[in-house]
């Protein structure tokens, strides 16, 4: 919501369902926005509905969805369009619940979007042409980058991107924890490796080399990086990234 209405979006055009009423509350005085609790007083009127809860709510918030927009005669004469958050759920399990025919785009964002810094990969349901992906690329290009993949991808890219910022939480934990270890103070550890991560993840994005390419450039022959470096590859860090993300990417499928 925040990067909508920083990129122009009225608040008087967004409006939330949300079951906790002091939830509801913080998010109205925050934003400006109307908050409900009833999915059919938000849905029917919408030309955007966007389900953001976790796969077990899915169902029913989408059978919610479906009674609003079937009895409601505006909304049969417009077109609207659903759009999944939900990780693992594909978008015929939403279709099915839904009048024939209705448009689905199933997006699988993640954390940093909450700072404008997000990733969001987008994949059509059956019914979805490339105006409804284009819709949902303008409506998430204001909180992050935006990019398109077929569905059959989607459970890899929960598993690389929708999972991957608690991968790098751990790996900045972990560094910390080792340079207390080593005597530094927590906050400088900490400000040390933060930027460190910030610093290189620019890299790899500005300069457009490759990660093999840019970690060589700092690894002088017989020095301190390939020293540590030999240690990672003895103990396995590669092969556990390799494992850890099929298994993210097999519970995507499970919870689906």
């Amino acid at each position: 919501m925040a990067g909508l209405i920083e990129a122009g979006h009225a608040a008087g055009e967004l409006s939330v369902v949300e079951a906790a009423v002091e939830r509801g509350a913080e998010l109205r005085e925050r934003f400006g926005v109307f908050v409900t609790a009833e999915v059919g007083e938000a849905a029917g009127g919408a030309d955007v509905i966007v389900v953001a809860v976790k796969p077990g709510d899915v169902d029913a918030v989408v059978d919610d969805v479906a009674k609003a927009v079937m009895s409601d005669a505006a909304a049969v004469d417009r077109e609207q369009l659903l759009v999944s958050l939900a990780a693992g759920v594909p978008t015929a399990r939403l279709e099915a619940r839904l009048p024939d025919g209705f448009p689905v785009v199933r997006v699988m964002p993640n954390t940093p979007m909450l700072l404008g810094k997000g990733m969001s990969v987008l994949a059509a349901g059956s019914y979805a042409r490339p105006n409804h992906l284009e819709q949902v690329r303008d409506l998430l290009s204001a909180v992050g980058k935006v990019v398109t993949v077929a569905e059959s991808q989607m459970d890899a890219v929960t598993a690389v991107s929708g999972s991957g910022p608690a991968y790098f939480f751990l790996v900045v934990e972990a560094m910390v924890d080792a340079a207390v270890g080593l005597g530094l103070p927590r906050a400088t550890a900490s400000t040390l490796v933060v930027q460190t991560l910030l610093g290189s993840a620019e890299m790899l994005e500005r300069t457009g080399e490759s990660p093999a390419d840019l970690r060589a450039a700092v690894t002088s022959p017989g020095g301190t990086t390939a020293a540590a470096l030999r240690v990672l590859e003895r103990d396995g860090v590669r092969s556990a990234f390799v494992e850890a993300l099929h298994a993210a990417a097999r519970r995507s499928a499970e919870l689906g």
